[in-house]
């Protein structure tokens, strides 16, 4: 399914606020998200059907709505603030990001969010990085930048802030994996505060949110998905630059990384992603020529409004439990459980929202679905 039509993004205050406390609700994670405004006109009408979905899929009750006060506050603290609310399909939602799997609903934007255009390059690697490294990493964003080229990193120490500081004046986005108010480290305060003058500063986290360890690698699905290609400058082997490369493989991003020294760990990464394929980084025209086999692929980006709502479907009871029987604990693709169920997409999507509303399923990255609790 393409990213959402313009049709369904809020165009007020009161809709913006349906569709953060819809965001912010129990069990509703990006798919499900989707699922409920393919089926539904906005975001209060997928609230009020909650109830009786979860129901059809076996819950006793509904998932837990988000407070209506503290989403009131939320959105207020947003505002206050001078940050924007993203809407997954309005015009001013990041296009590469919306061409993932399992999109943002919601991003909360500090700065201007044009900044986080299609032609935009990610840059990541080693907090703890090398002299070197740091140089060639600003000359590269800085050369990025000359080429038309937007940056984007996450404001962590080393690599990413050389990549920001490179490219601040001709526009960087970083990313948080806190709220977009709760900077880290609190050694990138000007460059935070230049970033949010000049380009922009994205977060899926609420307003006031604390960052922890494990929402870095969330945070750097949304660094690779914002970009067309991710260039690894510094990074070990096992390191959350290479998670990076690994969702922008995932996402059908281009990957490269800037080989080093193997004597050298923090290089250990880099010499493994381009003996894996990754293409080997120079320099700007590396990087560019990389990217040009793909630029075609930025023509698919744009949304079509005929992909996107979902057909009205039927009860049927007995359908329903061949579906059913098709699942387990262990995950299996959703387009297995359509081809043998003889179902209609739309119909096994129903099943699995309604099961996934009454939390009865699991969501596996890649599309697959498994029961809980059998």
């Amino acid at each position: 399914m393409n990213a959402f039509p313009a049709s369904r993004a809020p165009t007020d205050e009161v809709g913006e606020v349906a569709w953060l406390r819809l965001a912010r609700s129990e069990r509703i994670g990006p798919v499900t998200f989707a699922e409920l405004m393919c089926r539904y006109p906005s975001a209060q009408a997928a609230l009020d059907a909650l109830p009786d979905l979860a129901a059809k899929g076996g819950a006793k009750r509904g998932p837990k709505v988000a407070d209506a006060a503290m989403v009131a506050r939320e959105y207020e603290a947003g505002k206050a603030m001078g940050a924007r609310l993203l809407a997954l399909g309005a015009a001013a939602y990041p296009v590469n990001l919306a061409a993932v799997e399992a999109a943002p609903p919601l991003l909360w934007c500090l700065g201007d969010p044009a900044i986080a255009r299609v032609e935009a390059v990610a840059i990541v690697g080693a907090r703890n990085a090398s002299a070197l490294g740091l140089r060639f990493t600003e000359a590269l964003a800085r050369d990025l930048g000359k080429a038309g080229r937007a940056v984007i990193s996450g404001l962590a120490r080393g690599v990413d802030a050389a990549a920001h500081r490179g490219s601040v004046e001709s526009g960087t986005v970083a990313v948080l994996a806190g709220g977009v108010d709760s900077l880290w480290p609190p050694q990138n305060a000007a460059l935070y505060d230049e970033i949010v003058a000049k380009g922009a500063v994205l977060s899926e986290r609420p307003m006031g949110y604390q960052g922890r360890a494990q929402d870095f690698p969330r945070r750097n699905r949304l660094v690779s998905g914002l970009a067309q290609g991710v260039v690894v400058a510094e990074g070990a082997e096992r390191s959350g630059s290479l998670i990076t490369a690994r969702y922008a493989g995932e996402q059908g991003r281009e990957v490269m990384a800037v080989p080093g020294s193997p004597l050298d760990p923090r290089a250990g990464g880099c010499n493994l992603l381009i003996r894996e394929g990754a293409t080997l980084v120079r320099g700007i025209d590396d990087v560019l020529e990389a990217l040009a086999r793909i630029s075609a692929q930025a023509q698919l980006l744009a949304p079509r409004e005929e992909d996107w709502d979902a057909p009205m479907v039927a009860e049927d009871a007995a359908m329903k439990r061949v579906v059913l029987d098709l699942l387990g604990p262990h995950p299996v693709d959703v387009d297995e459980i359509i081809r043998r169920s003889g179902a209609s997409s739309g119909f096994v999507s129903l099943v699995l929202l309604e099961l996934d509303l009454a939390g009865r399923l699991h969501r596996e990255p890649g599309g697959g679905v498994a029961m809980t609790g059998i």
